[in-house]
């Protein structure tokens, strides 16, 4: 048995900002397994893509990380935009992938599947009521919120959350991500919501203003861990779900595992590209 399962595809992303333009390897899947890799975890990435994006699922490999790969036509294709603050980012899409299926995950047992889907139709609500049932479910809910049009991503409501969402052990959500959902912008509104549709845990993130997390009628404040100068937010959520799942499954508590997480993805942001860091260097920057 694994401890963490993250299902999603490995994207072919063009990141543009105000400095620079680079192509690389994207997408949850990416972006948390590289930053789960650093961590001591039992961990299994279950992906899809076109054969030729193939050496992605091999430089994974040779950074020790398990990956069970599904051949699919074509590759994520997607093009982030970001403005001078990162928080800030647009979206296009140029190719879609094949979706996941139960057959995939017949013989993956875990202690917490993370869904990382990128479209609305990467992975059904049926296939998150099969795996309720073999593990808690974390979700990363911005793949359903979001609708592409003449190759551009714009937000819309998920039509089946409330289907889903009863079955959602741990939650993340940025507010803009979290006022689609719900209609609430005010955090501790739309989390309450969430819960009431049956999320255990709601995650919800605000980029350099730090995070909320809510369960059990507890809010907890989180703060954000700053670099001296910020490179590149890309994959930074999914980073601090990545540390929040490995502290969580571990048995840490809600605070603590948090306060990690953000750390770590705060981290993540002073380079380009993927989380290289170890847990020392996450606790250190911590205490800086």
């Amino acid at each position: 048995m694994y401890d963490i399962c993250c299902i999603g595809h490995i994207t072919s992303d063009k990141v543009v900002t105000t400095k620079s333009t680079a192509y690389m390897a994207g997408g949850t899947a990416f972006y948390f397994s590289c930053a789960v890799s650093k961590l001591d975890v039992n961990y299994l990435l279950v992906t899809a893509l076109a054969e030729a994006e193939m050496p992605y699922v091999a430089a994974l490999r040779d950074k020790g990380i398990g990956v069970k790969v599904q051949p699919s036509a074509h590759t994520v294709f997607f093009e982030n935009i970001y403005a001078e603050d990162q928080d800030q980012r647009t979206q296009n899409v140029w190719e879609t992938a094949d979706a996941f299926t139960m057959e995939q995950l017949d013989d993956v047992d875990a202690k917490i599947f993370h869904l990382g889907p990128l479209l609305a139709d990467d992975i059904s609500v049926e296939l998150i009521k099969t795996l309720a049932a073999k593990g808690q479910v974390g979700l990363d809910v911005q793949g359903y919120l979001r609708k592409v049009i003449n190759n551009k991503v714009y937000p819309v409501d998920w039509s089946e959350k409330k289907k889903a969402l009863q079955y959602i052990n741990i939650l993340k959500a940025d507010e803009a991500e979290m006022l689609a959902l719900t209609g609430y912008s005010k955090v501790k509104d739309g989390a309450k919501m969430l819960a009431d549709w049956g999320v255990k845990e709601v995650v919800i993130t605000n980029g350099s203003k730090g995070s909320i997390i809510y369960s059990d009628n507890v809010f907890y404040n989180i703060p954000a861990y700053r670099p001296e100068v910020i490179v590149d937010a890309t994959g930074c959520g999914d980073t601090y779900m990545a540390g929040y799942l490995y502290q969580r499954v571990k048995g840490v508590q809600i605070q603590q595992s948090a306060e990690f997480a953000a750390a770590m993805a705060g981290l993540k942001t002073a380079s380009q590209g993927a989380f290289t860091g170890t847990e020392e260097d996450v606790k250190a920057f911590s205490q800086r």
